[in-house]
């Protein structure tokens, strides 16, 4: 498993436009992790909704916002145009990053299974952990003013 001061493992996975997007090309940058179960899902859009209203926020720390789900890039695209999300979300829909990260959700609603854990990680420059936040339930809301606050202390 994963720990705060460990280094985040490289990925490469396709954003909404097809375009492949690596961990290592965002080097020398603060990245926010954000780890969602399922697009359109009742918790999933109101916190993909929630990061949206933040994210100059974000942006003002200097931080890099990506989701990351096991949903088709296709499917995604449509729930970023949906929700209005101009932030970056990437389509784990091999699911190997959850597995990296030990981010697998085994059993969801509806009988799905082995969807993303709904987890936040702040990474640094380097790409070194330093914040993670891992939920015991899907439907359970991330610590929006610590992940902030995580960010905010990088700078």
């Amino acid at each position: 498993m994963l720990q705060v001061g460990q280094k985040a493992p490289d990925f490469k996975l396709l954003n909404t436009e097809k375009a492949e997007v690596s961990l290592s090309d965002l080097k020398g940058k603060n990245v926010v992790l954000f780890f969602f179960p399922m697009a359109w899902t009742g918790a999933c859009t109101k916190e993909m909704c929630a990061i949206q209203d933040d994210y100059s926020a974000y942006k003002n720390m200097g931080a890099e916002v990506i989701g990351i789900s096991v949903d088709s890039f296709f499917a995604l695209k449509h729930f970023a145009t949906d929700q209005k999300l101009g932030f970056t979300l990437l389509s784990d829909f091999n699911k190997e990053v959850i597995k990296a990260y030990d981010m697998v959700q085994s059993e969801f609603a509806f009988g799905y299974k082995n969807v993303a854990k709904r987890a936040t990680l702040v990474l640094d420059k380097e790409g070194v952990i330093r914040f993670m936040e891992i939920l015991p339930s899907p439907g359970d809301f991330p610590n929006m003013d610590a992940i902030k606050a995580a960010v905010k202390s990088l700078n």
